[in-house]
């Protein structure tokens, strides 16, 4: 337990890039210089991330701590990891809430959320490549986005688009109906802020979580902002920019609107809503890994969803660059920005987001 906790707490420290890079690193440390698990069990383990909701890199530390430590080192793993990047996150947050309304420091934020959508349409691009992989789920992805526009919530559209394609192989191959993970479906009641409602929408969207952490963003963007009205698309772009500077899980961003809603209580319900089905998918699937990545049906509702994610990132983004994107100043930023993520290939998004906050700052003075 010892081992396991020091390794996954360094990781949730220095673990600044992203997903990918997380597993980056535990593939290097785990596989090939600790000996911790063989290739093949890491990859198992990497498909298995994919055919359960929630944060892959995060449920990754957790399947390894398991494959380690059984269920004692699966719930030491994620907490050590995830620990870390919450109480940073959760810093930034306070300081943010101190100093975002100073008249100097409001063109810097203004530049630093112009600059983040640069990496937001890297992210649908990468990730719409990955996932159209057939002329039938790129008819789903259309769908998503007319269906999502029209403002359908977008939790409902990616669930039914992942179902629908379940139905669809069950009328293509009848006869393989096995076993599958049903999703929960908790309240879409509109209510005033409560604590309790804010637990259980990052609740429900840790339990229905699929695809990329960018994701996370469309679905608070159907809760927060379009149902109950919480939150603005530049607060959402706001906690995408803190979600790149803090190291470890961009779940972590949760605790940074959970604190902007409700002060110190509303970050952590925030952040136990959000993480806590990740736990629970992963002690109880993890000894039917191989079994679950041989389902036809969870492939096929896995490949259905990721599509439908994508499609959902697409209207966000644009709802997001209308709200951001409002002047000849924030168009040069967001400009710059695009012009040096895809120019310079491979660029750490760290540098994008000093780069409008300089900017934001410097145009400020014009």
């Amino acid at each position: 337990m010892k081992e396991i906790f020091l390794y996954f707490f360094r990781l949730g420290i220095l673990a600044f890039g992203g997903p990918a890079a997380h597993v980056a690193m535990m593939e290097e440390d785990l596989v090939r210089q600790k000996k911790w698990l063989t290739t093949e069990e890491f990859l198992d383990y990497m498909g298995a991330t994919n055919l359960i909701p929630g944060p892959n890199s995060t449920e990754m530390t957790m399947h390894v701590g398991y494959h380690r430590g059984g269920p004692a080192g699966l719930f030491v793993a994620g907490l050590s990891f995830i620990f870390p990047a919450v109480c940073i996150t959760l810093l930034v947050a306070i300081f943010f809430e101190k100093f975002s309304d100073i008249a100097w420091v409001v063109p810097i934020i203004d530049g630093i959320k112009a600059a983040v959508l640069s990496f937001i349409v890297a992210a649908i691009i990468k990730l719409g490549k990955k996932a159209v992989k057939t002329q039938f789920l790129a008819a789903i992805g259309i769908l998503v986005i007319i269906a999502a526009y029209l403002g359908v919530n977008e939790i409902l559209c990616i669930l039914y688009a992942g179902f629908l394609v379940m139905l669809y192989k069950l009328a293509s191959n009848r006869g393989q109906l096995n076993s599958f993970v049903l999703l929960p479906l908790f309240m879409l009641v509109k209510v005033p802020y409560t604590q309790l409602k804010l637990f259980l929408i990052f609740l429900k969207v840790g339990a229905v979580l699929f695809g990329s952490g960018y994701v996370l963003f469309a679905y608070l963007d159907g809760e927060l902002i379009e149902n109950l009205g919480w939150l603005t698309h530049p607060d959402l772009v706001e906690a995408i920019a803190v979600g790149q500077v803090t190291p470890g899980p961009v779940l972590s961003t949760s605790t940074f609107i959970g604190y902007k809603l409700g002060g110190i209580s509303g970050a952590v319900l925030a952040t136990i809503g959000i993480f806590l089905p990740s736990f629970f998918y992963v002690w109880l699937l993890n000894p039917l890994v191989k079994k679950m990545r041989s389902n036809p049906l969870l492939t096929g509702f896995l490949e259905a969803v990721n599509v439908a994610a994508v499609a959902v990132m697409v209207v966000v983004s644009l709802k997001m660059a209308q709200s951001i994107v409002v002047d000849w100043k924030t168009a040069t930023i967001c400009a710059a920005s695009f012009f040096v993520y895809f120019y310079f290939k491979g660029i750490n998004t760290l540098w994008i987001i000093l780069g409008g906050a300089v900017m934001g700052y410097l145009l400020s003075l014009v």
